[in-house]
């Protein structure tokens, strides 16, 4: 989705498909159906079978971003391919279903609880009788203490991304026999459930040589459906094999390919059967459902009544200058650009393959940056929160794919996990007299500012730079950067920037006081709207930033905004930076509609697209921006992962800022009070109460705005199962395969 970097190697790194599969949630006692996180907006698409419609043998051949640096997922430059092997081969203690809620995974786990809090938390896992390792051992303490040992920061000889959890292990031990594990904490530790998944062997945990390179090109030992025979890198395929030793349900495919493909040739790909499974922008969704020549929709293929002569027209007004006329033929045909002959040939072909659609488990948001110019002033922020209708903006991206078009209501969990309560109104939806009055009160004002010249520097915050990173440019989904997935960030081993694959973040140390005085009673959604709401006001007389609600009788500015606002001369400018690369349409467009959101109450905009390749490392992470749009992926762990996200920077020995993850520069001691006291306490229901309010909190300081959940499109082989769009769910990768010839009811396209 934790993101504690220990040692100079500790960088940011794929969260959101660990998220999504191999970690797990904590399993939340009193969430009925009638709780407002019981049910994710969209469900899973995976073109479900029984097991028995499902034949014997075969390859499936899945497209990765690129080929993994390493099989590790807990080094710095472990990515989504590591993640998706690691869920194959390796035990995980618990795994998430399809409405985003905790599963103990019986293949390696008879139980796993708590048994003692006093003097110290306990808990003790009982294995399956059955789990082994491929080499015939059996999984066991041995294992489990390793692991711990290699990530739990005492030793910097290993080289990790993170520690968080690990490092409030005191021991572990064997228990009572062989299968049992007993785990004791120095500290309370809420998210237990979020260790040892996945769990590596003794083998590669052992030693620093051992973890640092044994597993970064092969993993020799493995305890899951599949083992893995072999890396290509000439041929860029990852193949694993069907695991003879596993004691679950048998695999049915004989083997799983990983061949790396990038994204604007995965169209091509499928096509020429390539690939059977690829995850798709948009774009190639319309072209692949437009080929479904079995529902009429293909413009360029000669049934329906298109004649040669319509399809070469078709094909000319796609290449040509009158793009209103070419409409959604242009936008569907935008990668596959070639000859015409080519392009029939390859359409034809996409008839077999389906387009499975669900919701990812990760969020887009309007970051704010509030380290330095108008932004600093809550005021302003608040403003710009005001002026956006997220309704809106969540329609630009999901309705035309016939997705739930739900704005996000949560920083801290989405619909569907236990954790999520729409908190929004702690800080207020769309409202133009309340953003003209906010910034009326802030100073700025209609007038005439001083002109801005070709070259000066907008009237935003200068940033810190907190971590560096690179991005691997490839657009996805709606286009936006998921943090984690999109870039690569190399901290300084002081926690300015560090991550790893499973959370967003570490609890960063030692526990804080009490955060009871800060928080309220709690309650319902709205009761923490309030509360957000009420703090918000508050900061005016705490000494804190300034209040970000106008003075009772401030009014807004009369009439329409003429031109930008303007305060001592210069006028309200913000930097808009985005990413330049094709796979950012979306994005873009989305960037188009607020700066119109924010013209209407007088805030110009200043968009600068810049290189994929920069665009996290020497903007986002630099604080060299006002607004930008980028993702975070959900994590089942908040208390944990998410407190570095939002922690309050506080200045280095340096002198500069360590912002953590925080990369908007916006933080509150109040948030990450909440945070540390959500960590200690072992009530779930009492924990789920603290992030909510945490979550209120977050909303009224108004750092980021989240916006709308990521489209998930996962283009698929009409011929294939229980493989697609999964949503928060693990896959299972045994029950992945080609269906039996005459088996029905999987088939049908989701977008149908």
């Amino acid at each position: 989705m934790s993101y504690d970097g220990v040692g100079p190697r500790a960088v940011m790194r794929s969260a959101a498909y660990l998220a999504a599969g191999a970690l797990a949630v904590p399993l939340l006692a009193g969430c009925g159906s009638d709780d407002e996180g019981s049910k994710p907006l969209a469900g899973q698409d995976i073109a479900p079978a029984a097991r028995a419609q499902v034949a014997d043998g075969g390859t499936l051949r899945w497209a990765v971003d690129a080929m993994p640096e390493t099989l590790n997922t807990f080094q710095a430059d472990a990515d989504a391919g590591t993640t998706r092997i690691a869920q194959a081969v390796l035990p995980a203690m618990f795994r998430i279903d399809a409405a985003g809620r905790p599963q103990r995974d019986a293949d390696y786990l008879d139980s796993a609880r708590v048994v003692e809090t006093e003097p110290k938390q306990v808990v003790v896992y009982r294995l399956s009788q059955q789990a082994v390792w491929s080499d015939g051992r059996q999984i066991g303490a041995a294992d489990f203490a390793a692991q711990w040992r290699a990530l739990s920061g005492k030793d910097s000889a290993y080289w990790t991304a993170r520690n968080a959890g690990y490092d409030r292990i005191e021991k572990v031990e064997r228990g009572a026999n062989d299968l049992e594990v007993r785990v004791t904490f120095a500290r309370p530790y809420a998210d237990w459930k979020s260790l040892f998944s996945p769990l590596y062997p003794k083998d590669v945990t052992g030693t620093a040589n051992d973890f640092n390179d044994g597993a970064r090109k092969k993993l020799k030992v493995s305890a899951g459906p599949f083992t893995v025979r072999k890396i290509d890198t000439k041929e860029k395929d990852v193949v694993l094999a069907r695991n003879p030793r596993w004691w679950g349900h048998p695999a049915k495919l004989n083997e799983i390919v990983l061949h790396a493909v990038a994204r604007d040739k995965r169209a091509a790909a499928l096509a020429d059967g390539t690939v059977d499974v690829a995850d798709i922008d948009p774009a190639d969704a319309d072209r692949i459902t437009l080929a479904d020549g079995a529902h009429g929709s293909s413009p360029f293929l000669g049934g329906g009544g298109r004649t040669a002569a319509k399809a070469l027209r078709s094909w000319a007004l796609v290449h040509g200058s009158d793009e209103k006329a070419a409409g959604r033929e242009r936008r569907a045909v935008e990668k596959g650009r070639g000859t015409l002959t080519t392009y029939l040939r390859q359409q034809d072909a996409l008839r077999g393959v389906r387009v499975r659609k669900s919701l990812e488990p990760a969020f887009t948001q309007l970051a704010l940056n509030g380290a330095g110019g108008p932004l600093a002033d809550e005021r302003v922020r608040h403003a710009v929160a005001h002026a956006l209708d997220r309704k809106e903006l969540a329609e630009i991206v999901l309705k035309p794919l016939g997705l739930p078009a739900t704005p996000v209501g949560s920083h801290l969990a989405l619909s569907g996990q236990a954790d999520y309560a729409d908190n929004s109104d702690a800080l207020g939806g769309q409202d133009t007299a309340q953003a003209k009055a906010l910034l009326a009160d802030a100073g700025w004002v209609p007038g005439q500012g001083k002109e801005r010249k070709k070259g000066d520097k907008a009237a935003g915050a200068e940033g810190h730079r907190g971590a560096s990173g690179s991005p691997d440019g490839s657009g996805d989904g709606d286009g936006t950067y998921i943090v984690g997935v999109n870039d690569d960030i190399e901290a300084n081993g002081d926690g300015k920037g560090h991550a790893d694959g499973g959370h967003r973040g570490s609890d960063g140390g030692g526990d804080q006081e009490s955060a009871k005085d800060h928080a309220g009673d709690g309650g319902g959604s709205r009761q923490l709207a309030q509360d957000g709401r009420h703090y918000a006001r508050e900061q005016l007389t705490q000494g804190g930033a300034p209040g970000a609600y106008a003075p009772r009788g401030t009014a807004a500015p009369a009439g329409a905004v003429a031109g930008p606002l303007a305060k001592d001369g210069k006028p309200l400018t913000l930097r808009f930076v985005l990413p330049s690369g094709p796979g950012s349409e979306t994005l873009r467009k989305v960037a188009d509609r607020i700066t119109a959101m924010l013209e209407k109450v007088g805030i110009a905009t200043d968009v600068t697209k810049v290189p994929d390749d920069s665009y996290f490392r020497d903007h986002i992470a630099a604080g060299q921006y006002d607004l930008a749009l980028y993702s975070w992926p959900a994590t089942a762990y908040p208390a944990t992962d998410a407190r570095p996200v939002y922690a309050k920077p506080v200045p280095a020995a340096d002198g500069s800022l360590n912002v953590q993850q925080n990369y908007t520069r916006v933080g509150t001691d109040q948030v990450d009070q909440l945070f540390a006291e959500a960590l200690a306490t072992l009530d779930e229901g009492e924990q789920r109460d603290l992030v909510r309010k945490a979550d209120a909190r977050i909303w009224a300081s108004a750092g980021s705005i989240p916006l709308y959940q990521r489209p998930q499109l996962v283009a698929v082989r009409g011929t294939l199962a229980n493989v697609g769009a999964f949503g928060f769910q693990t896959p299972v990768y045994e029950d992945m395969g080609f269906l039996r010839k005459g088996a029905a009811g999987a088939t049908a396209s989701a977008s149908s």
